[in-house]
């Protein structure tokens, strides 16, 4: 199936209680709240990997929930047919028509089977329906796998957009978003 914004859906029809949520057998993609359980526990373990790898990170309580509430952002996680929590990633309006990807991140275990490229594509569609022309976003030189993801989806390297960054460490990247020609999709309930 492929979602109103052309990105391939791998999570066709949803549970009834998340009308603009997606899923199969492997699980559901559903907006959340940046501070819900699932949200905290996923940030939590992308924070404990940056610092192991980095030395440092930004803390993800130093997110304001309210940065990826509708209609300034979008927080989704993608739990397991168990619940398990398993992925996340949110967008936040970080200038005008400028959409910030934050708080990319796949458990160890669900590594592999696309969950990053399902969000970041909803992400991108659920920024573009918004009115956001460009996306930007920040991650490290040691995350070859999030570099090789945002290569591959049209990213592109630009000056950090964060002051003090360490230029050794730190990769900021921008994408253009495309209209909507059709003027198809809807943005995640608010």
């Amino acid at each position: 199936m492929t979602t109103a914004d052309g990105a391939r859906d791998e999570f066709p029809a949803g549970p009834a209680s998340y009308p603009h949520a997606q899923a199969d057998r492997a699980g559901a993609l559903i907006p959340v709240s940046y501070d819900s359980p699932a949200a905290r526990e996923l940030t939590r373990a992308l924070h404990a990997e940056q610092v192991g790898l980095y030395g440092r990170a930004d803390a993800p309580e130093a997110a304001r929930p309210a940065d990826f509430t509708p209609p300034r952002g979008a927080f989704l996680v993608v739990t397991g047919p168990d619940g398990t929590a398993l992925a996340c990633g949110g967008w936040r309006t970080a200038a005008q028509a400028t959409a910030e990807i934050k708080r990319m991140y796949v458990t160890p275990a669900a590594r592999g089977r696309g969950l990053g490229r399902q969000i970041l594509a909803a992400l991108e569609g659920d920024a573009r329906r918004r009115g956001m022309t460009q996306v930007i976003l920040e991650t490290g030189v040691a995350n070859v796998a999030a570099l090789a993801l945002y290569t591959s989806r049209g990213y592109t390297p630009i000056a950090s957009y964060v002051a003090h960054r360490d230029p050794h460490i730190n990769r900021a990247l921008r994408k253009s978003l495309a209209a909507d020609p059709a003027g198809k999709g809807r943005p995640f309930r608010e």
